[in-house]
């Protein structure tokens, strides 16, 4: 039994709100199980530094992430959160999944910085940041539709995170951070909502695994995602 008594393919309770920051142009809270992110998107009306100096075209999504002091367990000071090399390898993770489904052409002369902060942690933060910054980003491109600064939208389609692994010599689906801990098999998929995969991160902790686990733990992230975007179009509408 898992110890949040959940079935192998359930996902924790998960919801989403919007409009929870007033200065950001997007703006989504997500709770996913103990596990708490704020994302906010930020609209600069020009092309960051390095596309200007290139003379490219297009605009340009990209990510930061970062965990509050308390977030975990034990504090961690805002000194070493600065320094913190797994949340810089994170706010690449997110901003890859996002650019992903975002025609920069179309985004035109616009950069969007999506922030996601970490108030709590219990598992999963980098998917959770994934699937509510895109309601973030969402509404930042909405806000670009809606002052005319761009006429069409250049999000092709949604995009969300869910974590899978093995536990307990079990497949299970959305670890929290008691599986997470001990997980002999520990991975993060972000999926399209074509259903295609657009990142897949996975590593034997205790031993190496077989390519037949994975396959399975695919497609159980595969429609956790589902799930997920369903509900990200819910707080959209």
């Amino acid at each position: 039994m898992r110890p949040s008594l959940r079935k192998p393919n359930q996902m924790r309770p998960v919801s989403m709100e919007t409009g929870v920051n007033k200065w950001a142009e997007g703006s989504c809270l997500i709770k996913m199980g103990g596990t708490i992110v704020l994302c906010t998107a930020t609209v600069d009306l020009n092309q960051p530094t390095w596309k200007r100096m290139q003379n490219k075209t297009g605009g340009w999504v990209t990510a930061e992430y970062s965990m509050l002091p308390r977030a975990n367990a034990m504090r961690k000071t805002r000194e070493n959160i600065m320094r913190d090399h797994r949340g810089a390898e994170i706010s690449r993770i997110i901003g890859r999944a996002l650019r992903s489904v975002v025609d920069m052409e179309i985004l035109g002369r616009h950069t969007i910085t999506i922030d996601c902060d970490v108030i709590q942690a219990d598992g999963g933060t980098r998917c959770a940041s994934v699937t509510a910054g895109f309601v973030a980003l969402t509404l930042a491109v909405r806000w670009l539709l809606g002052t005319g600064r761009i006429h069409e939208n250049p999000i092709r389609e949604h995009v969300a995170a869910v974590s899978a692994g093995l536990w307990n010599n079990e497949l299970v689906l959305d670890l929290d951070y008691d599986e997470d801990s001990a997980a002999e098999l520990d991975a993060n998929f972000v999926v399209a909502e074509s259903g295609r995969f657009i990142e897949v991160q996975s590593t034997g902790e205790q031993h190496p695994f077989e390519k037949a686990q994975l396959g399975q733990l695919m497609d159980m992230a595969a429609n956790g995602a589902q799930k997920l975007i369903e509900l990200q179009k819910q707080v959209l509408a």
